[in-house]
């Protein structure tokens, strides 16, 4: 089913229930689902590497677009682009170009002086330009999450490197106490310091 046809356009006049409305924007079930039967095509198909590669270039970041097609409504163009992608363009594209014979289609000129398979290679890089700047959008989107957020904390607690409003300042670190050297000579017997610090060894009684 194409995407129009999920839309409620392109439907015949007549219904068996004229009640009955459009069937509404794909679930994000039907949309992979489609996703997975176009490479499927492809694949049993045996299109060439260079139609595989793109495909499966564009339908990854579909798939990785469709969970966060909330960020940019259902209803907006480029949400409608995604789904659009998934459940018309793409299976349209490379219906049409298995639809033709292989040697004819790879090699007999049909616009500009080019083949079939090249006029479907610059479609699917179309495609897959446009998905990138549908998933670019999306994590532009996130990201301003982000900022709104750490401008909201800033606000309300203050700048990090000023310890916050509440007055919070690193823990000092305590310092141990330095030691007096050794004077050199000193050996290992017994000493004894003297009131402005000196150490001096302690004299030792004859036995």
């Amino acid at each position: 089913m194409g995407i129009r046809l999920w839309f409620g356009f392109d439907r015949p006049e007549a219904s068996d229930s004229p009640t009955s409305g459009p069937p509404g924007p794909p679930t994000t079930e039907q949309l992979l689902a489609a996703l997975d039967a176009v490479e499927i095509q492809a694949r049993e198909g045996r299109v060439p590497g260079v139609v595989l590669s793109r495909l499966l270039r564009v339908t990854r970041v579909v798939r990785e677009s469709i969970p966060r097609l909330e960020r940019l409504g259902i209803g907006s163009a480029q949400g409608y682009s995604v789904m659009a992608t998934a459940t018309d363009y793409l299976p349209v594209a490379i219906g049409n170009y298995l639809r033709l014979p292989r040697d004819w289609a790879d090699t007999r000129p049909i616009a500009a002086g080019k083949s079939s398979v090249m006029l479907l290679v610059d479609q699917l890089d179309l495609l897959g330009a446009t998905m990138d700047q549908v998933a670019d959008a999306i994590n532009r989107s996130d990201a301003e999450a982000v900022i709104v957020h750490g401008a909201f904390l800033e606000e309300k607690f203050g700048h990090a490197a000023a310890g916050g409003s509440l007055g919070l300042t690193p823990i000092e670190r305590a310092v141990p106490p330095e030691t007096a050297p050794r004077p050199p000579g000193a050996g290992g017997g017994r000493s004894a310091l003297s009131i402005d610090g000196t150490e001096h060894p302690t004299l030792e009684p004859p036995e």
